[in-house]
């Protein structure tokens, strides 16, 4: 079973076999697809202690109490509490000794008789690995990208019983698990855009490295986690808010970082007609930053990941390299209004046609597509150390093609120029800083704020070495800018 992927069929039978595993099966929505593989594979009367679908809204209320949407976590948590609760309660004085017992659950919208709904689904498992074992619980979110109600079902169920496969099977190496969840399907019917590790047998698994490997495997293009490292599924974490994002390496995050966030923050609320309404924040990493070397270095990864939750940032790692991808990605969440803040030297990229080679229409195809909802570009001044200059929205210069282009989104407010910034920090360029920390010198710590240079000196981040602090020479030359 550790190298060879197994088909549906034998998983749902490899459990029935399994003695030691017994439990409820509590789904809602979608029809009962995952008990379903259980009931045909055979012997699962020695698997099921219940079966139990509570579809009518009342009904469900009266048994996991009331929600504000059916089709979420908090509904898919009671669910797995309580009937887990059952289950120890009813069978382990008479079988707890030689029983591992757990409770599926998930929560489903699949598509409707018009098409018109949102198709998702919350789908988890609460189980012992051991009889008499402390809990450990699984959960995901999907999205079922089917055109029809009845793949939709067939492929949930599908990934349902890989999820019980792989916590029965992989739960010690949580990795595997994460890649067996697609077995016998494909992203083009399922993405998997949060996944959950809980529990004793999960004490030391990070779940912003499992959100990671769900992008890196292809199983999500997008994951968000918050500052304290709890993973969170977009749509609940964007749903019909405002929202400005900032993208960068953040190796380390620098004062400029926070003050480019600052800045834009304070006049998306001016442009946008975000009023009073919550806004929330984003710092995004991309897969392309992240394999800048060809393979994910995955310390590297956790020293963004902490430098930036020490600054009380929540965190989107996404495989949308092009800006115009991101912005659709948003919007999928949300109709509020959608910033994106960047430098100057990162907005001159955006009009270079080298980066829309796959798209018929090129860089108006690219640009239609990245403004078409209402998106605003906050910018960010650059200062070149080379002659002092600052380049701003004003003064960029782009290709002569595109100029006229280029001056028509400035002059419709697409492009804002950030004027509220620190004049003091410019000269602050992050790769600058990552060279001052590996050679040894001590001058990067007041470029990077407080909680961010501690964390770099606790942890020894970024090739900080705590014998060699103040060693280096403090001449390092700046290559280029956030």
């Amino acid at each position: 079973m550790q190298n060879k992927k197994l088909d549906t069929r034998t998983k749902a039978l490899t459990i029935n076999l399994d003695e030691k595993r017994y439990g409820t099966f509590a789904e809602i929505g979608a029809g009962q697809e995952v008990v379903r593989w259980f009931f045909t594979a055979g012997g699962a009367a020695g698997t099921i202690s219940k079966s139990i679908s509570a579809y009518d809204m009342k009904v469900s209320d009266a048994i996991y109490g009331t929600c504000e949407r059916y089709v979420c976590r908090k509904r898919l948590q009671s669910m797995l509490d309580y009937e887990y609760k059952l289950n120890i309660e009813r069978l382990q004085a008479s079988r707890g000794l030689r029983t591992a017992f757990f409770t599926f659950a998930d929560t489903v919208s699949a598509r409707n008789f018009k098409g018109t709904n949102e198709c998702h689904g919350w789908l988890g498992v609460k189980f012992q690995s051991h009889p008499r074992d402390e809990a450990s619980q699984i959960i995901i979110h999907v999205r079922m990208l089917d055109d029809s109600n009845t793949q939709q079902q067939e492929a949930l169920g599908i990934v349902g019983v890989n999820l019980l496969f792989g916590a029965f099977f992989y739960y010690h190496r949580p990795e595997q698990l994460v890649e067996s969840l697609l077995d016998g399907l494909s992203t083009d019917r399922i993405e998997i855009d949060m996944i959950e590790f809980s529990g004793i047998e999960f004490r030391h698994v990070d779940n912003r490295l499992m959100s990671l490997q769900l992008v890196q495997l292809g199983l999500s293009n997008a994951a968000m986690f918050k500052p304290d490292g709890t993973v969170i599924q977009p749509s609940e974490a964007l749903y019909k808010k405002s929202i400005i994002v900032e993208r960068g390496s953040f190796r380390p995050v620098t004062h400029v970082n926070l003050d480019m966030l600052r800045c834009a923050s304070a006049k998306f609320k001016e442009t946008a007609e975000s009023g009073d309404e919550e806004v929330v924040s984003i710092m995004e990493i991309t897969m392309k930053n992240l394999m800048q070397t060809g393979d994910i270095d995955y310390h590297d990864f956790l020293a963004r990941a902490d430098v930036l939750a020490a600054c009380g940032k929540t965190v989107l790692v996404s495989n949308y390299f092009e800006y115009y991808r991101l912005a659709a990605y948003l919007a999928r969440y949300t109709k509020k209004s959608i910033g994106l803040t960047m430098g100057a030297h990162s907005l001159g990229e955006i009009f270079d046609e080298k980066y829309y080679i796959n798209l018929a229409g090129g860089i108006l195809e690219a640009l239609g597509r990245l403004f078409k909802s209402g998106v605003k570009l906050y910018v960010y001044p650059f200062k070149d150390k080379g002659n002092e200059e600052l380049i701003t929205v004003e003064n960029l210069q782009v290709s002569p093609e595109h100029s006229k282009l280029y001056h028509y989104l400035v002059e419709k407010g697409c492009i804002i120029q950030l004027d509220n910034y620190n004049p003091d920090i410019l000269h602050i360029f992050s790769r600058e800083i990552l060279q001052k920390i590996k050679d040894g010198s001590d001058d990067w710590e007041e470029m990077v704020p407080e909680p961010v240079r501690n964390v770099i000196m606790e942890k020894a981040y970024f090739g900080y070495d705590p014998l060699r602090a103040g060693q280096g020479s403090s001449n390092q030359s700046p290559v280029v800018s956030v």
